[in-house]
């Protein structure tokens, strides 16, 4: 039995970011249509380090994709050299369950989670928008830059961050690398970004807004992917308000998103104002956005049939290109 391992640079150049969005869609669709199996993650406390290890397993029934992707938070590791956060995707065959590849998961975590951003504006957004704002300059933002710029042809992005030299060094890092024009502009408030874009991009670790949803042009399309539990809230009340409001997973939303669930316990909004799952608009069972004016916002907090279906997609590329280390089990 062989094992392929693939480094973190061996999954970016497996898993092109076009092929990744294309792969979301098809993950989200039979996720909605309640043909995958996505058990409650697990989580696995290790209090005498303050640390906390999370298993999440996903199957695609109609694509046969099957994987668990195990993630640590360990606080105290930078004291020891190490990153925060560490992670792996066990890709498995589904007719077997043979273990078939063992792949970074960080690197895999940040392409897809770009790239269900991407699949939602490409379904979302305008057709004709051309300017994108990104709060955050952090791995996820350089992965919520390329992946609009791979569905819509971008003429000028915005960047703000509180730290203006993380920014600076995001866009120069940024210009003009694959898809993403050189026009990349440090701004000096999120508000100055928003109120230029037509598509927004919020990829942060902040628990409270990032930008004031007042600000947002007729016609925006936001994706908030940054808060992911219930006591963080990125994106504001007004944007949400203000948006015809899709996300990833109705089930995790009302678990993990803050952005959602604080306005919810406060009244301000109902269940019903979430309009539908990614899913229901690439199925056709929900309708987009309904005329040019109307501000979108796609939520996600993220789900393992992403793992899944990016492990895939990055073994069949690693195999067809010969990337990766074969171990022989």
């Amino acid at each position: 039995m062989e094992l392929r391992i693939l480094s973190a640079a061996e999954v970016v150049q497996a898993l092109p970011m076009a092929a990744a969005i294309e792969g979301m869609k098809t993950a989200f669709a039979q996720l909605s249509a309640g043909q995958t199996t996505v058990p409650v993650r697990v989580h696995v406390g290790v209090p005498q380090h303050d640390g906390v290890s999370l298993f999440m397993p996903a199957l695609l029934h109609q694509s046969g994709d099957l994987a668990v992707k195990v993630v640590s938070v360990f606080p105290h590791n930078p004291n020891k050299g190490l990153p925060v956060i560490n992670g792996i995707v066990l890709v498995l065959d589904e007719t077997t369950g043979v273990p078939r590849a063992l792949m970074d998961g960080g690197s895999l975590t940040a392409v897809r989670t770009g790239a269900v951003s991407g699949a939602a504006t490409d379904l979302l957004a305008n057709p004709d928008a051309s300017s994108v704002a990104i709060i955050g300059s952090g791995v996820q933002a350089r992965t919520q830059l390329e992946a609009v710029c791979t569905v819509r042809p971008m003429t000028a992005v915005y960047v703000y961050s509180p730290n203006r030299d993380h920014a600076e060094a995001f866009a120069a890092a940024a210009a003009g690398r694959g898809p993403i024009p050189t026009n990349v502009v440090v701004v000096d408030s999120a508000e100055t970004a928003v109120s230029q874009a037509d598509i927004i991009c919020a990829a942060t670790s902040s628990y409270t807004p990032v930008f004031d949803g007042r600000a947002l042009k007729p016609g925006a399309h936001v994706n908030g992917v940054g808060s992911f539990r219930t006591t963080m809230q990125e994106i504001d009340l007004a944007t949400v308000q203000r948006s015809l409001v899709v996300v990833d997973s109705r089930e995790a939303m009302w678990e993990e998103a803050g952005d959602l669930v604080i306005p919810l316990n406060a009244g301000d909004i109902a269940e019903s104002h979430i309009h539908a799952e990614l899913g229901e608009l690439v199925s056709g069972v929900k309708p987009g956005r309904t005329s040019r004016d109307q501000i979108t916002f796609f939520k996600s907090v993220g789900v393992a049939v992403q793992d899944a279906i990016s492990g895939r997609i990055a073994l069949e590329n690693a195999i067809a290109h010969g990337l990766g280390t074969l171990v022989h089990l």
